[in-house]
């Protein structure tokens, strides 16, 4: 309620203004040079961040007051500057020149607009618009992978609710270290904890909802930006800049599928009944549809609208994995399970039909597990664990508005937003085989089930402001208002505890984070003051509320099923045939004469005869004890200060501080600068120290999950800090992150064509968040009056970090006989360190090793210095003549590895040690993919586009044999999905 009311004050705040003459105007026009079109020239508004890029024609609109100035710039081409005088149509011929140009951007700075090399930190332009048509990626998560190697979004094969969201990482740090801005506005992230292939578990900024169709380009800023932005921008930011008004209507279609061609892997210590589960496929699967539309109209007083929209539908991927448990058991094959009260339930009625026609030859085949399956009609894919990409329909339409309001003040009003709604079908839960007797149930479920994760999402997202002068000062005043809501759910599956009488479609309980946030800009360009100098100050209010609703109580009880209640004094525990009853494990229940173990009160001696698996299975439902709806305040001031001191020596600065209601305030720094030893040679470096506050998902996030000793269930919970479980052992109230962020770098224009950018970078950060291991009594007696024989596990400013490497960028673009070449190559050599855990005295019986290793486990360590490659490298070719144009990337994934958190036993052939007892851990060795595009435009409104990502079907190694429980490749290089192919129709007029 108190988030509505915030809402819509804010709105009616921005809305009390009235529209007046306005002087902005839009102009058309189509820029070229000798030979034809050229597609991706900068268009900037002089003296303003306002800027667009040409289409594949060469084509472009923008809105900009009459009296403005354009300024066309493009690699390898002199820039111009065309005045506007109140036309309409401007078309421009760009010459080349040795003096070439790149991208101009935004992120990172609040002064005047400078090209990539001439910022003084490194920044990432991947102009949306123009490249999509060319590429196979249908998000723009995935297309970012594909263009920037320090970015990585590692999708989940599985893995429950973390398959919900793909989340976005820059320089292998945590994705809840990365700030995401769309048009400089702070975007909420998603309502739940994910797990993170670099370590932990972190809440992130779904891109999912960003329409891809929306966007004109993203601009990655890979430096440290707290001082600029606040929390969260440790390892850099992403902004996302959306279409302006287009005067001009779009329209693609893509289908696309992978073609689930396994590769033979028989020689890999896997079995041929192994290696005929993965060939047992249905052909191409992973079969998408995705429609996307944009279309722009003008105003005549100079504003514009934008509406977009996606919609997308993915069937399943499924890459099964290859356990090799038993299906059934013998006593199931055997007909010889009983109810709690010690009646047969007969299990396969396949046998005794077989054996009452008197054939032995298919009676003891059907004892079998293979056998009663092919009875069945089933195949070992049917009973397997499935993983790969899941199921999942996706629709967002977002619009982008503005409207002049003053001529006075050049003012104006804009709004932009979007709308979306995500419905996943997870991967994630192991098949419940009708051998695990704790999870059985004839009647629903006779050959097992494999339990189906759902979540429903709706997210919105809008803001509203005024921008304009006052006197010299142009200011900003705006709000942004952000929600997401998680609806969980399972269907084919059931509480076994409840036997016949659970549900099998169960709601699991929901999730909601909103965030509204109020910023006022005020900034001014002083251009007498040494070369310039650009002041800008303002202030931000942030109001957050995080909510976990619980689930139906048969999500989380423990039910009855099972439990025999005496009816009678002194009842003794024997069935039917006069013989003690049996418990699930076969076992008869007795007492220690071997007697039936007898119930000495009627109506009050009860005893669980079958122990059934309490709650939902695979996934405990959210109870009331996890339940949540935390709010918070942070508010905010900065100043950013940014000068050019001569031609050549440009210098910024900026100050932050920032107070949070709920644990103290924070105060940052940055310092940058960028020096042009020649025109086309500039050394550039920065330091600044961030920081990131713990979310409120962090702070308050609580899940149960049911574990059993002796078939007796136990209860392990990841408990809040503020909990007495935490006070008691010791466990700290959560801290803010901290870092120290350094860069140096040097960029240049070369051979006229070239430009090359080659950065590196130091990144060391303290305090960064991780969560336990599980403490149980035994390792703390003191909370055993409060967690029992259960565990209990925390989260925690586990230990500190570091990061280093060096990046390198080259472009190049070149005419052709008649077409446009364009050559990229971009590539991170890294390295990242955990560099000791801070361990505090707790209360504990443990030594100050086992201490440590079960604060911080090294498979945690172990995931974020390897979790994902330091080393990658992309490069790509563009051409683009008459009617086509085309595209091919290759793609360079480094080592990674996996740390396994336990000891066991060795058994995989092709690794050492055999049979010892030692970690699995493996190295995944350094994998290569290719991506293809091909575009034919067959008129001015119709293209055509064929493209294939990761064409020559390379999968990652695969998981040693001690851990292909769940999944069989690694996932975190290129995935393990194999080739995906894809058409495209594009329309436009």
């Amino acid at each position: 309620m108190i988030m509505k009311k915030i809402l819509t004050l804010s709105f009616l705040l921005l809305c009390t203004v009235f529209v007046a003459q306005a002087q902005e105007i839009t102009i058309n026009g189509k820029v070229s040079d000798t030979q034809g079109p050229l597609p991706g020239v900068n268009v900037m508004v002089k003296g303003t961040t306002k800027g667009v890029i040409t289409d594949f024609d060469g084509l472009y609109s923008i809105t900009a007051s009459s009296d403005a100035i354009l300024v066309y710039s493009f690699i390898g081409y002199a820039k111009i500057e065309i005045p506007v005088n109140s036309k309409t149509t401007i078309n421009a011929i760009l010459e080349e020149s040795a003096q070439q140009l790149t991208e101009t951007v935004v992120v990172g700075s609040r002064g005047q607009a400078r090209t990539k090399l001439q910022t003084a930190s490194p920044v990432d332009v991947i102009s949306v618009s123009k490249e999509a048509i060319n590429m196979p990626q249908l998000d723009v998560g995935q297309l970012l992978v594909a263009s920037a190697p320090s970015f990585t979004a590692v999708r989940s094969q599985g893995g429950d609710l973390s398959a919900s969201v793909t989340p976005p990482s820059l320089r292998g740090l945590g994705p809840n270290q990365l700030l995401v801005l769309v048009n400089g506005k702070r975007r909420h992230s998603g309502a739940q904890l994910i797990s993170s292939a670099t370590g932990g578990s972190a809440n992130s900024v779904d891109m999912d909802f960003i329409s891809l169709d929306a966007i004109e380009r993203v601009e990655v800023l890979r430096d440290g930006a707290s001082a600029q932005y606040g929390s969260d921008a440790i390892a850099g930011v992403i902004n996302i800049v959306t279409r302006k008004g287009t005067d001009k209507f779009t329209a693609n279609y893509t289908a696309g599928f992978y073609t689930n061609s396994n590769p033979d892997i028989s020689d890999s210590n896997i079995s041929q009944s192994d290696q005929d589960l993965l060939n047992d496929t249905d052909g191409a699967d992973g079969i998408t549809h995705q429609l996307g539309i944009n279309y722009g109209t003008s105003f005549e007083n100079g504003g514009y609208l934008n509406v977009a929209g996606t919609y997308r539908q993915n069937e399943a991927a499924i890459r099964p994995n290859i356990s090799g448990a038993t299906p059934y058991g013998d006593s199931y094959l055997n007909n010889e399970r009983t109810d709690a009260q010690g009646n047969p339930i007969i299990t396969n009625p396949e046998l005794l039909a077989a054996q009452t026609a008197g054939d032995a030859a298919l009676a003891a085949e059907l004892q079998t597990d293979a056998g009663l399956l092919a009875a069945r009609g089933l195949t070992a894919r049917d009973i397997s664990t499935f993983a790969g990409l899941s199921p999942s329909v996706l629709g967002v339409v977002s619009y982008d508005l503005e409207i002049p309001l003053s001529e006075m003040s050049e003012s104006s009003f804009y709004s932009f937003g979007d709308f979306g709604y995500k419905a996943g079908q997870l991967f994630g839960c192991f098949y419940r085989r009708s051998a695990q007797t704790d999870r059985f149930n004839y009647d629903l479920y006779p050959n097992g089930f494999r339990p189906q994760m759902t979540n429903d999402q709706t997210n919105l997202a809008f803001t509203g402001g005024i921008k304009g002068k006052v006197g010299e000062w142009d200011f900003d005043f705006s709000n942004t208002f952000g929600t997401n809501t998680q609806r969980l759910g399972q269907f084919n599956t059931f509480n076994a505890s409840l036997q016949s009488a659970s549900p099998t479609e169960i709601d699991l309980g929901t999730h909601k984070f909103t965030q509204n946030t109020t910023n006022f800009d005020l900034s001014r360009y002083y251009p007498d003051f040494l070369s310039g100098l650009n002041i800008a100050i303002g202030g931000e209010f942030r109001i957050e509320n995080y909510i976990i609703e619980r689930g139906q109580e048969e999500s989380y009880a423990a039910g009855d099923a099972g439990v025999i209640t005496a009816t009678e004094d002194n009842q003794q525990l024997i069935g039917p045939d006069g013989f003690p009853l049996e418990g699930l494990d076969g076992s008869p229940i007795v007492d220690a004469n071997g007697d039936a173990l007898v119930l000495p009160y009627g109506g009050v001696s009860s005893y669980p005869v079958l122990q059934y698996s309490p709650n939902c299975q695979c996934f405990r439902g959210f109870a009331p004890e996890n339940e949540a709806n935390e709010f918070r305040s942070v508010t905010g001031l900065y100043l950013d200060l940014e000068l050019d001191v001569t031609d050549k020596w440009f210098v910024s600065g900026a100050l932050r501080t920032e107070q949070y209601s709920d644990f103290g305030g924070v105060f940052t720094g940055k310092f940058a600068t960028r020096y042009s030893i020649t025109d086309n040679l500039s050394v550039r470096g920065s330091i600044s120290n961030g920081f990131r506050a713990p979310s409120l998902q962090e702070l308050n996030y609580s899940h149960t999950f049911t574990f059993f000793v002796d078939l007796e269930p136990f209860d392990g919970t990841l408990y809040p800090n503020s909990s007495q479980v935490a006070k008691t052992i010791g466990i700290q109230q959560l801290q803010e992150e901290r870092s120290t962020n350094i860069g140096l770098g040097i960029t240049a224009k070369l051979f006229n064509k070239l430009d090359l950018s080659i950065d590196a970078f130091q990144i060391d950060i303290k305090d960064r968040l991780f969560s336990t291991g599980n403490f149980s009594a035994g390792d703390a007696p003191a909370l055993e009056p409060l967690i029992g024989a259960g565990l209990a596990s925390f989260r925690i400013n586990g230990g500190d970090i570091s990061t280093k490497g060096i990046e390198i960028v080259a472009n190049y673009s070149e005419r052709v006989g008649e077409g446009m070449l364009n050559l990229n190559v971009s590539g991170l050599l890294s390295n990242r360190t955990f560099e000791g855990a801070n361990v505090p005295d707790l209360n504990t019986v443990l030594t100050d090793q086992e201490l440590e290793d079960l604060y911080i486990d090294r498979a945690v360590i172990g995931a974020y210095e390897q979790g994902v490659p330091n080393t990658q490298f992309i490069a790509s070719a563009t051409y683009s003549i008459g009617k086509w144009s085309g595209m091919l990337r290759g793609n360079y994934f480094g080592e990674i590895a996996r740390i396994d958190d336990g000891i066991g036993t060795l058994t995989d052939a092709n690794f050492p040690n055999v049979g010892e007892q030692g970690f699995s851990d493996q190295t995944f060795s350094a994998q290569v993919t290719s991506d293809l595009g091909i575009t034919y435009k067959a008129s001015e409104n119709l293209a055509f586009t064929l493209t294939g990502q990761n064409i020559f079907n390379n999968y990652p190694d695969l998981y040693r044999s001690e851990e292909r429980g769940f999944y069989l490749y690694g996932n975190a290089q290129q995935g393990s999905l194999g080739a995906f192919y894809s058409v495209r129709a594009t329309l436009s007029f």
